[in-house]
């Protein structure tokens, strides 16, 4: 089995009103968030950065860690290799491509490239 390497980049939270999350954020830490539609925005360059992701069809049960790799498909290789369980295969979203898994502890993750490498 061969690893790869991974940077926890990014933790997205379930959120009421993505809005007023963002402002908070804001007002409180003084964070710039950018809009990616009307129920998502997040941190964009913070180091471990963070998104609000307010609708409630999309959004996950709990905090849903990021981590970015450079090469998706081996990363897919490797999470069902390590017994991982893929429930969102290989998936487009603004920025680059991600799949989400779960974990044998339960918990769910997402692992993402970005489209500029």
């Amino acid at each position: 089995m061969t690893s790869v390497p991974a940077t926890l980049a990014y933790v997205e939270l379930p959120v009421a009103d993505s809005e007023a999350s963002a402002e908070f954020f804001s007002a409180a830490f003084g964070w710039e968030l950018t809009r990616f539609g009307p129920t998502y925005a997040g941190t964009m360059g913070q180091g471990t950065d963070l998104g609000l992701q307010g609708d409630a069809a999309e959004a996950p049960a709990a905090p849903l860690p990021g981590l970015q790799v450079e090469d998706l498909e081996a990363a897919l290789a490797a999470v069902e290799a390590a017994g991982g369980i893929v429930i969102r295969p290989i998936f487009a979203f603004p920025g680059g491509r991600r799949f989400h898994f779960r974990e044998p502890g339960g918990n769910e993750l997402t692992v993402f490239a970005s489209d500029e490498g």
